[in-house]
């Protein structure tokens, strides 16, 4: 009899645990969807060309989250009924024992606390802000209001909780990602095969636009995160054709970037060079990887400038940053130089044999020496930023002295956009310094202060945005918003660095988001990239949460 009652039991249990884990593999399949919708259809939708193209894809943004959020409650208020009808509630309970607060150091880590905390911030922000319906909305600047806002951190929690991480969906934003790249390049040649510029107005009113993101700062941002990305990839992939794959797509979306034109590309390219040796020279293959990338790129570089060059009239051209640094590396013949180093490494590396560690002392490794190197930089910038603006020796740096003096002029124009950004915020009361003036009211606020200095300098008033992602939060959700959010991206990146061994694709998650963080301090955050950034970092945060990874 009690073996009978035992066994009744085990077969219970067993079919609790069943349906246990076909209610996670419905939820993750409903997450799998929407992320699915975000890395094919989000990035290459498009309605009216670049006349609407902001509208377009926060409207589809907007959508495939709602979709998702409205899914999920009908999704659990089934299953807990089945549960309740056939498992008198053990898999319910078992769930809500895990939200209780003594359970909240095993579901919940820093980040989750920071998003959670960044989100009551824009909240507070939001209902103290004298413009309530703009700081919900967003409609008087790039719909980044409180809505748009809650939508990051909800898709953030769901999908960094309650998904399996799946590496194909990266594979696949990098492969929708090189249609994009290669519709820049083809913009770049004036070949418009996408057909937006179907009049010779439209032609010279969307110089400045390109590929299906828009605006080249935008696009850039967005070839920037790719570049993080499939850099990572190819430096940590140990199958050749996989290798080969991650290659190409580097290839392409360097070229991209650089001929898409923006100077805020170099921060994204800068992120990558800096941060990419602290997770590859540990050993002598992360190295070799090292070099083939850096000379890649000056290769690039001078491939592009040979063609300005000889095509001058079929092309747009490039200028500011990129005749700098070209007439740089044609100078000292960089890039072949680069590839002479490849070829000694690579033939110092065989003779080593398969020992492929990597160390100068004890105690003492490469990437510590890295790590050295990038403060003395930073230092070395700093004296010189030091020396071009205070002491007034900019011209001292011949073409690169446009870069290091800092005045209204600098960076079209942004010098003038920080500095009055800095004087708004100063001039607010303590309460909107702490909460800011309601997310994405930038262009109120300017519209109530600055409106008749922001016309004789700009001859607009269309001023809506600091073009910098931190100053624009510091004034539109204050300083508690900005702590919020630094917190949250600092935590999240500890997080990923912490487990970047468990799987390839964490590192290259973490070294994307930096490139748009780097390049966001002279840029927008705006609903064509920015989702891109929250997406990432949710699912670098669910793979962190696997115990096990399968290549």
């Amino acid at each position: 009899m009690t073996t009978m009652t035992e066994s009744k039991n085990d077969t219970g249990r067993e079919s609790c645990r069943e349906f246990s884990k076909k209610c996670s593999s419905i939820m993750n399949d409903a997450v799998s969807i929407a992320i699915l919708i975000l890395v094919t259809v989000f990035p290459l939708i498009f309605h009216n060309s670049y006349y609407d193209i902001l509208e377009t894809k926060y409207q589809c943004y907007r959508f495939c989250i709602l979709l998702l959020l409205a899914a999920i409650p009908f999704l659990v208020l089934g299953m807990v009924y089945i549960d309740l009808k056939k498992f008198e509630g053990q898999n319910t309970n078992d769930f809500l024992l895990r939200l209780h607060p003594r359970n909240w150091k095993k579901t919940f880590c820093a980040a989750d606390a920071a998003v959670l905390a960044f989100w009551l911030a824009t909240g507070i922000s939001t209902l103290q802000s004298d413009y309530l319906h703009e700081a919900f909305w967003g409609d008087q600047g790039r719909f980044s209001g409180f809505l748009l806002l809650t939508l990051y951190v909800a898709s953030y929690i769901i999908i960094s909780h309650f998904w399996k991480f799946n590496g194909n969906f990266l594979e696949l934003f990098l492969a929708v990602s090189m249609l994009l790249c290669l519709f820049g390049i083809t913009d770049y040649f004036r070949m418009d095969i996408m057909h937006f510029r179907k009049t010779s107005d439209a032609v010279i009113a969307m110089a400045s636009y390109t590929s299906t993101i828009g605006n080249i700062n935008t696009y850039t941002a967005y070839v920037g995160i790719v570049i993080g990305l499939s850099s990572a990839m190819f430096a940590l992939e140990k199958k050749p054709l996989k290798q080969l794959w991650y290659y190409l797509c580097l290839v392409i979306s360097f070229t991209a970037i650089l001929m898409g034109r923006s100077d805020n590309a170099y921060l994204s390219i800068a992120a990558v060079f800096v941060f990419l040796p602290f997770i590859l020279f540990t050993n002598r293959e992360g190295i070799k990887k090292y070099l083939i990338i850096t000379a890649t790129f000056f290769t690039i570089i001078q491939f592009i400038a040979i063609i300005n060059k000889l095509y001058p009239s079929i092309i747009i051209g490039t200028d500011s940053l990129f005749t700098i640094i070209a007439g740089f590396c044609q100078t000292l013949r960089l890039a072949p130089l680069l590839w002479i180093l490849v070829i000694i490494f690579w033939i110092y590396d065989r003779k080593l044999g398969k020992n492929t560690s990597f160390s100068v002392g004890k105690n003492i490794t490469l990437v510590h020496i890295w790590g050295v190197l990038i403060l003395l930089l930073i230092l070395a910038v700093c004296v010189v930023f030091f020396d071009a603006n205070i002491r007034g020796n900019a011209e001292r740096y011949g073409s690169f002295g446009q870069y290091l003096l800092f005045n209204d002029r600098w960076g079209t124009s942004r010098g003038y956009i920080w500095s009055k950004s800095l004087w708004m915020y100063k001039r607010l009361p303590l309460l909107h310094k702490l909460f800011g003036y309601g997310p994405d009211t930038y262009g109120c606020l300017v519209n109530k202060t600055i409106v008749f200095d922001v016309y004789n300098v700009f001859g607009n008033t269309n001023l809506d945005n600091a073009h910098n992602s931190f100053l624009q939060y510091l004034v539109t959700i204050g300083l508690t918003g900005l702590i919020t959010y630094l917190t949250f991206l600092g935590t999240s990146f500890w997080h990923l660095m912490k487990n970047r061994k468990k799987n390839p694709y964490i590192p290259a998650i973490l070294l994307a988001v930096i490139c748009y963080v780097f390049q966001s301090s002279i840029n927008l955050d705006v609903p064509i990239v920015t989702p891109f950034m929250w997406l990432l970092l949710a699912m670098g945060m669910a793979a962190c949460k696997e115990k096990t990874y399968a290549p």
